[in-house]
């Protein structure tokens, strides 16, 4: 688990994790907080992108959000395994506050207090810039910031650099979902 599934610059394996410790976490309390999040924002994302276009999105933030992590991690001198799927999932809440910046949010045990995705989103890279910057070590904050600003590239430019440039794959894997593969092709 320690080789694999925990995302460290130090690590005798570099790439794999970078995806894989997207999938483990240090507790039950940190899986169902980031699932929550992952819950509380999926629809809102898939309606935006599609089903297809959103786990391309989660896959690709979890290996650009562990790379600022090892970015961030090298830069600082302050190795150490990371894992959760935060950075990810950090993606998924910064594309949806960017897309939808007036949409009202509240925290869960505190619902009477709204305030609109924008600020929320600004009030979180905030804390995670202080957090880097002052070397706080309860998050991986290089990796909150390079989900969150992945999200926010990925919504506004991404979607019609990479995504829209895959069309006729999509519309292949289409067919091929819903019809089954095409038949024929050898000799009678």
């Amino acid at each position: 688990m320690i080789r694999y599934f925990t995302s460290n610059p130090a690590s005798e394996v570099l790439c794999s994790p970078m995806l894989l410790s997207t999938f483990s976490h240090f507790s039950l309390f940190h899986m169902a907080a980031n699932m929550y999040v992952l819950w509380s924002f999926s629809s809102s994302i898939v309606s935006i992108l599609g089903q297809e276009q959103f786990m391309a999105l989660y896959l690709s933030a979890g290996v650009i959000s562990n790379f600022v992590s090892y970015v961030g991690k090298v830069a600082t001198g302050r190795y150490g395994p990371s894992l959760g799927a935060s950075g990810v999932i950090m993606t998924v809440l910064a594309a949806v506050c960017t897309k939808i910046p007036e949409g009202r949010l509240a925290i869960i045990f505190l619902p009477m207090f709204t305030f609109t995705a924008g600020n929320a989103l600004k009030a979180i890279i905030a804390m995670d810039t202080a957090g880097m910057i002052l070397g706080w070590k309860f998050f991986d904050h290089a990796a909150h910031l390079g989900g969150a600003l992945f999200g926010i590239w990925y919504v506004t430019y991404g979607h019609e650099l990479i995504w829209k440039n895959r069309e006729p794959l999509v519309k292949i894997w289409h067919e091929i979902r819903t019809n089954g593969p095409k038949k024929g092709g050898g000799s009678k």
